[in-house]
């Protein structure tokens, strides 16, 4: 199945879940969780904080070799905006800095297989974001100490009481 028609299709509108495609255009869900909506949230308005241009995306879907993969987050400079557009159904390339927040029913696996799929399609940065708001950060070449773009960007995102 094609992204266009995922997005179109009438039954899989208001669906609770995270949706996206594997490699054979079979759609995979995944259920959202408000733990998962807090990060989502949190991390969008922190980049939104430190970066005076650009483009915050959630729910950024992303045309790879395995598939339309759903980032979490993602921010897209000005650049990236201008060569693709902002009316996309599905981008083509990766934004610039893509982020995954962990959910109960992603493994290591999965999350390391999204951040080889998104530096293969253009990513310059991959987030991690894990159940506890420890947040990673990395380039192509490997784990990062910081973010080469936004370094002032926190290492936790705190959401309170659990």
């Amino acid at each position: 199945m094609e992204w266009r028609e995922v997005v179109e299709h009438p039954s899989l509108k208001d669906l609770p879940f995270k949706i996206e495609t594997n490699e054979w255009g079979k759609i995979m869900m995944c259920p959202a969780s408000y733990t998962h909506g807090v990060y989502q949230g949190r991390i969008a308005r922190l980049v939104g904080n430190l970066s005076k241009e650009g483009e915050i995306s959630t729910e950024c879907p992303v045309k790879t070799s395995k598939g339309t993969k759903v980032a979490d987050v993602a921010w897209a400079s000005p650049a990236f905006n201008k060569k693709h557009g902002v009316r996309k159904v599905e981008l083509p390339e990766s934004p610039e800095v893509v982020v995954e927040i962990e959910s109960p029913s992603n493994s290591a696996a999965e999350l390391e297989g999204k951040r080889l799929l998104y530096f293969e399609v253009g990513a310059k940065e991959f987030w991690l974001c894990d159940k506890d708001g420890n947040m990673r950060f990395f380039n192509s070449c490997g784990e990062l100490k910081k973010s080469e773009f936004f370094g002032e960007f926190p290492g936790h995102i705190d959401i309170g009481v659990s």
